[in-house]
């Protein structure tokens, strides 16, 4: 059975430490309202923590714990996705999309497994569980699309760069979970976030005014809650700041992840752009420049090439 709902305060706090040990000892709950933000209306009810985050499905529970043993069992594995009919379903459509290149059509979870590998294969398995957890809405539907492919793109840079690809896709695939999160919390007001805001560092912000909480944090804290590691935590909690100012976390064992997120915003969102952000943010994370720029223009072919496929 899956954890119970948590409640946010304490579990923020949690996250906070693990990203900052040093700096946050505690959450500072006191909305900050930059000036910027004036405009945005702030309801009193939502100036708390008290936010629940959906608990992790039994299923992916399970999975979760084939995944931990050094000798996974592959078919036990495809068994226990293609027992959830639904959750089958949605990862045999994702499976056959465009994104994944597959030449002909893939029949079986288990199929699926021998093409792409069991790691990709766990992932969209998850990515269906985390989009199962929350209300469908089309304010979500683009969330979900980018985590799709975020994931991804995080995942083949990590296997490519010689580090840790489950840790980079899960990243990859909860970075905006946050957002679900406070969807789901209060709909109508976090409509109207995402109308105004211009930039994921101007809604943080506008979060932080309105509910006493960022995205980014709260994300973090779903990702703790649902067992995925310190390293993909981090980058979930630091992908704006990181993103926006190319500066990476101070935790040297937790930059790599980091560091393929905003690589991959490159990729997904500024490809004209790509060799200058690799050469910025690679040897903030000591990975090796020449690997990291021919893993970087190889995955953003793959990318183009499936975009052409789509057309």
């Amino acid at each position: 059975m899956g954890a119970a709902p948590f409640a946010m305060r304490e579990l923020v706090n949690c996250c906070l430490r693990i990203a900052h040990p040093a700096h946050h000892p505690t959450l500072n709950c006191t909305p900050h309202c930059p000036s910027r933000t004036a405009t945005m209306p702030v309801a009193p009810e939502l100036r708390t923590l008290e936010i629940d985050i959906p608990a992790q499905p039994e299923s992916l529970v399970k999975l979760s714990l084939l995944m931990a043993d050094e000798d996974m069992n592959l078919n036990a594995a495809a068994r226990l996705i293609e027992g959830d009919m639904a959750l089958a379903a949605s990862v045999m459509k994702a499976v056959n999309s465009s994104l994944y290149g597959l030449k002909g059509r893939v029949q079986s979870v288990q199929q699926a497994i021998t093409y792409l590998g069991m790691r990709e294969v766990s992932a969209i398995t998850f990515e269906m569980g985390l989009r199962a957890a929350f209300p469908p809405a089309p304010e979500l539907d683009p969330i979900w699309r980018r985590a799709a492919q975020r994931g991804l793109v995080m995942g083949r840079l990590a296997t490519q760069m010689s580090q840790d690809a489950w840790a980079a896709h899960s990243a990859g695939l909860f970075e905006e979970c946050g957002k679900a999160v406070l969807f789901r919390h209060a709909p109508e007001h976090y409509r109207a976030m995402l109308r105004a805001a211009s930039d994921d560092v101007e809604l943080a912000s506008l979060e932080l005014a309105g509910f006493g909480v960022s995205h980014d944090a709260l994300g973090a804290a779903l990702c703790e809650s649902w067992g995925l590691g310190a390293a993909a935590v981090a980058s979930v909690r630091h992908h704006v700041q990181a993103q926006a100012s190319g500066d990476l976390p101070e935790a040297p064992q937790r930059r790599p992840i980091t560091a393929l997120s905003v690589i991959a915003r490159a990729v997904m969102a500024d490809p004209d752009a790509l060799d200058e952000v690799v050469k910025h943010i690679a040897p903030q994370a000591d990975i090796d420049l020449t690997l990291a720029l021919r893993a970087a223009r190889r995955v953003l072919e793959q990318l183009q090439d499936a975009a052409a496929r789509e057309a």
